[in-house]
C-alpha cells in the first residue's frame, strides 16, 4: 500500500513528537510520504495529486479544515453529482488534530491521537473501509456542515481571530457578537425544496450528517434524522429574536435533539436545496468562511468517499 500522510502542523493538536510517531506507525503498513502544509490549499493540492497518482490512501492529521481540503483535492476531477459517478480510488483516513473535529468524531474515530492511530491501523490491516456520502456546494465538497447567515459570520469572526486557540467560549462569543452586531445585516433568505413553496428565512443551516457540531463535548443536534447514509439536512430560521433563537439553542442542545417551532424550516433527507439572498451573505463549509454569496446551490451525493474506519466505529 502506497499512502501520504497529511499533517498541518498549526493544528491545535498536533505536535512534532505526534507526527512523528503517527509517520512510523504508517510506515509499519505502508511505503509513506508525509508532508506538512505551509498554506491554505496545500493539502487540497497534494490530495489532488496523490489521487491522480494512484496512491491508495491519504491521512489528513490536523483540525476539519484539513479534512476538508484533503477531501476536495481527492474529490477534484470528478463531477459526480452531474454524471453520476461516485466514489474515489484514493481512500481517506483520518487522525484528528484540532479543536472541534467533528467529522472524526461523526465517524467514531477517537479524539486522542494516539487512540485514533491504533484505529486506523487496525482498518488498514483488516481492509476496514466505509462509503461516506458528502455534500457539494457551489463547487465545494463538505463533510458535516455548510451554511449561509448568521453561524457563517460566526466562522468569519472566529476566523479574524486566528492567533487565539478556538474553544466553546470563542465561539459563544462569535455568536453573541455576531447576532447583535451581523457583520452584513440580516438580508432576506429564499429556499427552494422541490416540492413544496419557496420559503424566506434570515440564516440557513445544511447538514450532512448529525450531530451537527460540538459545544465542548455536548453535541449539537438540528436534524437528528440526518447521518452519512442519508440526503441532506435543513435548518433554516425565518426570524432571528431571542426568544426564537433561545428555544432553538436550547431544543438543539437538548439530548433528544427534537427540533419543533413555527419559525423555523426543517427537511431530513433532501437531495437538494437551493438559497436565494437578497444580498451577499456570508458562505461557510466545514467551518470555514468561503466567501459571500447571493445564491447556492445545495446537494447530496451518496458513496461519494471511501473512509478507512476500524470495524465499529462508525454507527
Amino acid at each position: 500500500m502506497r499512502a501520504v500522510l497529511v499533517v498541518n502542523p498549526q493544528a491545535t493538536s498536533t505536535t512534532p513528537g505526534g507526527r512523528d510517531v503517527l509517520a512510523h506507525a504508517l510506515a509499519s503498513q505502508a511505503k509513506l510520504d508525509v508532508v506538512e502544509t505551509g498554506y491554505r490549499g496545500h493539502a487540497m493540492a497534494v490530495a489532488k495529486s496523490a489521487a491522480r497518482d494512484g496512491i491508495d490512501l491519504v491521512v489528513a492529521h490536523g483540525g476539519d479544515g484539513t479534512v476538508n481540503e484533503v477531501v476536495n483535492g481527492l474529490l477534484a476531477d470528478r463531477d459526480h453529482a452531474r454524471d453520476g459517478v461516485t466514489g474515489s480510488a484514493t481512500a481517506l483516513g483520518v487522525v484528528p488534530g484540532g479543536s472541534a473535529n467533528v467529522f472524526a468524531r461523526a465517524l467514531g474515530i477517537a479524539g486522542d491521537p494516539v487512540e485514533a492511530t491504533h484505529q486506523l491501523l487496525h482498518a488498514m490491516e483488516h481492509g476496514a473501509a466505509r462509503q461516506v456520502g458528502l455534500g457539494l456546494a457551489d463547487g465545494l465538497w463538505f463533510t458535516f456542515n455548510a451554511g449561509l447567515g448568521w453561524d457563517a459570520d460566526v466562522v468569519a469572526w472566529v476566523g479574524r481571530r486566528r492567533g487565539k486557540q478556538t474553544s466553546p467560549g470563542l465561539y459563544l462569543r462569535a455568536a453573541v457578537r455576531s447576532h447583535l452586531r451581523p457583520p452584513l445585516g440580516r438580508p432576506t433568505m429564499t429556499v427552494r425544496v422541490p416540492g413544496e413553496e419557496p420559503a424566506e428565512v434570515r440564516t440557513t443551516f445544511i447538514s450532512n450528517t448529525d450531530p451537527w457540531s460540538y459545544l465542548g463535548d455536548r453535541p449539537v443536534h438540528l436534524n437528528n434524522g440526518c447521518s452519512f447514509e442519508t440526503g441532506l439536512g435543513l435548518y433554516a430560521l425565518r426570524g432571528l429574536g431571542l426568544p426564537t433563537v433561545f428555544r432553538h439553542v436550547r431544543q438543539a442542545l437538548s439530548k433528544k435533539g427534537e427540533q419543533r417551532g413555527r419559525r423555523l424550516l426543517r427537511h431530513d433527507d433532501l437531495r437538494i436545496v437551493r438559497v436565494e439572498a437578497a444580498e451577499p451573505v456570508n458562505f461557510q463549509v466545514d467551518g470555514d468562511l468561503v466567501g459571500q454569496r447571493t445564491r447556492v446551490e445545495f446537494l447530496s451525493v451518496p458513496d461519494a468517499l471511501t473512509v478507512l474506519v476500524a470495524d465499529g466505529a462508525l454507527s
